[in-house]
């Protein structure tokens, strides 16, 4: 299993969505923020197992899709660097990922 390091970037991305949802249904936002984690440790197991990042088609920068959100990491050699959790809507900024 690869180590992984979370960006403050994602945490930060991570909190502001939970609290989001969390206004509306506090379950729900429970919820979602399991699914990230249980994604999470499938990239550990498996860091190879998210598609390729469309927009920049950089080998090392990956996703998994969650409903309508994108889990954005780099596959590391020693690590897998989480780097933003991301609505589907919004177009990713190539500044952050560089």
């Amino acid at each position: 299993m690869v180590e992984i390091r979370w960006t403050h970037q994602a945490c930060r991305d991570l909190q502001a969505i939970v609290e989001f949802i969390a206004k509306d249904s506090p379950q729900y936002a429970r919820l979602f923020a399991v699914d990230i984690f249980q994604a999470v440790d499938r990239i550990a197991e498996f860091p190879r197992s998210g598609r390729i990042v469309p927009e920049f088609r950089n080998p090392t920068l990956r996703e998994l899709i969650l409903g309508n959100y994108r889990l954005v990491y780099r596959v590391k050699a020693k690590c897998i660097q989480l780097l933003t959790v991301y609505h589907g809507a919004r177009l990713l900024d190539p500044e952050k990922f560089k």
